[in-house]
């Protein structure tokens, strides 16, 4: 592909940013690459991988000159990046973000942005439980699903972006911030929740040893666990970020366990198969999707899973 913004910012260099870098370069979507973190660890990681051209040591420096700033952190630190870089922000450039809610991300970064900067947050679903420069990989975004919010900007600068994440490899939606947070609340945000839950009461239960949940942990455990070493930082800004949508969603989950615990204690059977072959429906259309593997280990195995 030709070149698509010629130089773009990244504002943190975790998994996401990393990742974007390497398919930016597979692609060839970008003139110059300029990183920043705010660790001068993660800036030395980062120059040794050497997936940006240039990094610097302050926000306000890399988007000097950007058409393209991404902001690759977490959602609790948006506010503070986003005062330090609005008054460096170039006439036209587009300023998008990472963060897995919308409407917190909105009222936080917009009141720092001038008007001649084109605003388009961005989710790209994709992840590992990995984080930090190392663990990025060009391969990320393939065929995975990154959602734009285009609030309020040109269809250009809108079109611009998408062609952008396709470049990575993704496909794009746009949703308006509210859906995509109660989308979210669903398929990323309560499951998440639920593992901590879940790996947590493991944790607290005496009567079952550490060692033993280790050694005996079968799939369904396994599963929770990589969900559960997923970045603190991180979820603890989404959950206190999208709370709303998340408290409706564990309410609907709290129901829906009342309702299954009433089936086991008065032995209905009937009701459980029904319930358990409609959720593997879901399981199926996930696959048909090309969202993941029926393989085993759910096509997990390997470098990056």
């Amino acid at each position: 592909m030709s070149v698509i913004y010629n130089r773009v910012a990244l504002i943190g260099l975790g998994l996401i940013a990393s990742s974007m870098a390497h398919a930016m370069r597979r692609a060839g979507l970008a003139g110059e690459i300029v990183g920043t973190a705010r660790s001068v660890e993660t800036r030395d990681v980062a120059r040794e991988l050497g997936f940006c051209d240039r990094i610097v040591d302050t926000a306000a420096e890399a988007v000097d000159g950007a058409d393209l700033v991404v902001l690759a952190v977490p959602v609790g630190a948006m506010d503070g990046v986003a005062s330090e870089i609005g008054p460096k922000l170039g006439e036209g450039a587009t300023l998008t973000d990472v963060g897995s809610v919308k409407r917190a991300v909105i009222e936080t970064v917009a009141p720092h942005l001038p008007d001649h900067v084109h605003f388009i947050p961005g989710h790209p679903l994709a992840g590992t439980e990995h984080s930090g420069p190392r663990s990025g990989f060009a391969e990320l975004f393939d065929n995975r699903w990154c959602i734009l919010i285009p609030n309020g900007t040109p269809q250009a600068a809108t079109d611009r972006l998408t062609a952008f994440w396709q470049g990575l490899g993704a496909n794009v939606d746009v949703m308006d911030a509210d859906h995509h947070d109660l989308v979210l609340a669903v398929t990323s945000h309560t499951p998440h929740l639920i593992a901590y839950t879940m790996v947590g009461v493991a944790d607290d239960l005496s009567r079952v040893t550490d060692s033993e949940v280790i050694k005996y942990s079968a799939a369904g455990f396994r599963d929770f666990t990589r969900i559960a070493a997923s970045d603190p930082t991180m979820w603890r800004d989404v959950f206190l970020n999208n709370k709303d949508a998340t408290l409706e969603i564990l309410g609907r989950f709290t129901e829906e366990l009342f309702a299954l615990q009433r089936a086991i204690r008065t032995g209905d059977g009937e009701e459980l198969f029904d319930y358990f072959t409609r959720t593997r429906a879901i399981r199926r259309g996930i696959i048909e999707a090309g969202q993941d593997t029926d393989a085993p280990d759910f096509g997990r195995s390997g470098k990056h899973d």
